[in-house]
């Protein structure tokens, strides 16, 4: 029996078998991963997921749901139902409990909270191998978005800095129940290796790039004058009069460094 979609849970619960098994084909789950699902709903992905690495761990909200998910799961392999809202739970220590290294992470990410889900992941890069997610097409573009674009803002950077963004492919509403009011896509995100990773304090890129596109019309003069001058934004080899979309990600490392020394 199929549940009924929850508007305050921003459910649209995925059918469509062929989208299905693109998602279970580009993560290509093995026997000896960790595999991590955010809002497994009805077990659309959850069941092929489990099916082929043999255990899942699934974190849901929604307590209607987990006893049917566990119920159907029963017969395919070991599934252990986390019931939290995702941005309260900690990753590393999640690994830690499980005496494992890298998780890696997948789920149809409710679009209303997608944003803080992917910011909290970031956070836990350190202990993610890899990350699967289906967003709104929209959100996807964002995330992937180049330095000069239209929708180039604080996501793109954030993650940028964090990950290595590939979007795969779109899905179209009519893959859901019920079938939401946007275009639908799947990406991927590798964590850049620690030894590849900038250096700079996390705290204060956060702080530097939320004060960047916090109006993005405004020069990084104006932008940034509670944090850095424009003499301290040339020293980060920016020119002040320049706006924060046309910066890269690098360019805000070097802008976090010199309020850092500030």
């Amino acid at each position: 029996m199929n549940a009924r979609p929850k508007k305050s849970y921003g459910q649209h619960f995925l059918h469509d078998t062929r989208y299905i098994e693109n998602i279970v084909r580009a993560i290509s789950p093995r026997p000896t991963d960790f595999m991590l699902e955010i809002g497994p709903g009805e077990g659309a992905l959850t069941l092929p997921l489990l099916s082929a690495a043999g255990k899942l761990t699934a974190i849901e909200l929604d307590t209607d749901l987990i006893p049917a998910l566990r119920a159907r799961a029963a017969a395919m392999g070991e599934l252990h139902v986390i019931h939290a809202d995702v941005l309260k739970v900690d990753f590393a220590a999640l690994a830690h409990s499980h005496g494992v290294q890298r998780i890696r992470i997948a789920g149809n990410l409710p679009y209303y909270i997608s944003s803080p889900i992917l910011f909290h992941c970031v956070r836990h890069a350190a202990v993610l191998q890899d990350m699967h997610f289906m967003l709104q097409k929209e959100v996807v573009e964002r995330m992937a978005a180049e330095p000069g674009s239209k929708v180039y803002g604080r996501l793109s950077v954030m993650l940028q800095l964090a990950c290595r963004v590939e979007p795969l492919f779109s899905v179209p509403p009519e893959a859901f129940r019920p079938p939401p009011k946007v275009d639908s896509a799947v990406v991927r995100l590798l964590p850049i290796p620690p030894d590849e990773r900038h250096d700079a304090d996390p705290a204060h890129v956060h702080a530097v790039v939320k004060a960047a596109f916090a109006q993005r019309r405004k020069t990084l003069a104006n932008a940034l004058k509670q944090l850095l001058d424009s003499d301290a934004i040339r020293r980060a080899d920016v020119d002040p009069k320049a706006r924060a979309e046309t910066l890269a990600p690098s360019d805000f490392v070097r802008l976090a460094k010199i309020y850092s020394a500030a």
